[in-house]
């Protein structure tokens, strides 16, 4: 053996290994059937009933969202079907009053915490910058600049550290974010200030054209434990194993044990927003794939597999077609402020050039957004 090869050999003794990959956590399977484990854990009925309410909801506010931008009530709207497991079975395990920190496509995550479709739609409507106050409902507003969100909870988690509080903090973000600086910061200094966070990725195979496979070479519920931060790995189409595993964590977390980073397997079923076609950069064989995951119809077929009366679903419908008939007349009678407010917030003593623009922005009469 030569000297280098010597010296290879005995180098590979420090080469760290990728770990292995843990498989996504699921309790239900694609046609409702319990895994073996949902049947070792069993299932509470009244709870999936409950998370499939909170589904189908969350599904109907996207479908008529869409259709109001459609018909120009809105100037935006970022789609959320198919991740509606991943985010009902995540906020469903928090205590109301840990805070979350949503990104922009979080909407069932808002509707779990009472914010009204007035308030959800306000932004996208273009009639004020976010839509409602985070006191309320302990859920700040959307964060439009990728991944920055997940700073935001970072700092706030080392405010609960300080006041000596058993609060924990969510963040929501996706697979393209975590390629984000401002990610990858957020996971370093949760984990060395122990901090009380839990980061939830909706893994939804796309960061809007890229997919993950180009993005990372890693995934990234393996990469948490780089950064010191316990990594979990859940089928995000399954409500019931997606609250299960961030039920669990979230007790890891609040008992001080340190952050906890969640990679939730879904798939987004729309476009990354109004504005994007998904057709140009995806297949219809993909697509029917995880159509057949679909994470409404799982859960619905648990639900009838289970024997829950035909009752719970007739109801349900009436009632997402009374919600329908709400979101639409809530965003109608959504109106913006005078843009004259931004003029009181530009500078913090008056200027006289602002106070010219003022003037000549007073003198016009379309004054208001949207």
């Amino acid at each position: 053996m030569s000297t280098t090869d010597a010296v290879g050999t005995l180098l590979l003794a420090a080469r760290q290994n990728d770990p292995a990959s843990t498989a996504p956590f699921q309790l239900v399977d694609e046609n409702g059937e319990l895994t073996q484990a949902g049947h070792d854990l069993g299932v509470d009925l009244e709870l999936a009933k409950n998370l499939h309410t909170d589904m189908v909801l969350a599904r109907r506010l996207d479908h008529e969202a869409l259709a109001l931008q459609r018909q120009g009530e809105l100037h935006l709207w970022i789609m959320a079907w198919g991740q509606e497991a991943a985010q009902v079975g995540s906020i469903r395990a928090l205590r109301r009053t840990d805070h979350v920190f949503p990104s922009y496509r979080e909407h069932a995550v808002l509707l779990c915490r009472g914010i009204s479709p007035a308030d959800i739609l306000r932004q996208w409507r273009g009639a004020t910058h976010s839509g409602w106050n985070p006191e309320d409902s302990h859920v700040h507003i959307n964060s439009l600049v990728l991944g920055t969100q997940t700073l935001h909870a970072t700092g706030y988690a080392a405010g609960v550290r300080l006041d000596r509080s058993d609060e924990v903090v969510m963040t929501y973000f996706g697979d393209g974010a975590a390629s984000q600086g401002d990610v990858n910061e957020a996971l370093n200094w949760a984990a060395a200030g122990t901090l009380p966070v839990v980061f939830f990725c909706q893994n939804n195979q796309w960061a809007i054209s890229t997919p993950t496979v180009t993005q990372m070479r890693t995934l990234l519920h393996i990469r948490a434990a780089g950064f010191g931060v316990a990594g979990y790995h859940v089928d995000g189409n399954d409500a019931l194993a997606v609250h299960a595993v961030t039920q669990h964590a979230i007790a890891r977390v609040r008992a001080g044990e340190g952050p906890a980073l969640i990679e939730a397997q879904t798939y987004r079923l729309a476009g990354h927003s109004s504005s994007d076609d998904p057709t140009r950069y995806r297949t219809d064989d993909e697509l029917v794939g995880w159509q057949a995951k679909d994470p409404v119809t799982r859960l619905e077929r648990l639900l009838r597999n289970a024997g829950v009366s035909e009752r719970h679903f007739s109801d349900l419908e009436v009632q997402a077609d009374a919600f329908a008939v709400e979101v639409r007349e809530q965003c109608k009678l959504v109106h913006g402020d005078d843009l004259a407010v931004v003029f009181e917030h530009t500078y913090a003593e008056p200027h006289p050039v602002m106070q010219s623009e003022l003037a000549q922005h007073l003198a016009r009469h379309d004054r208001t957004v949207g």
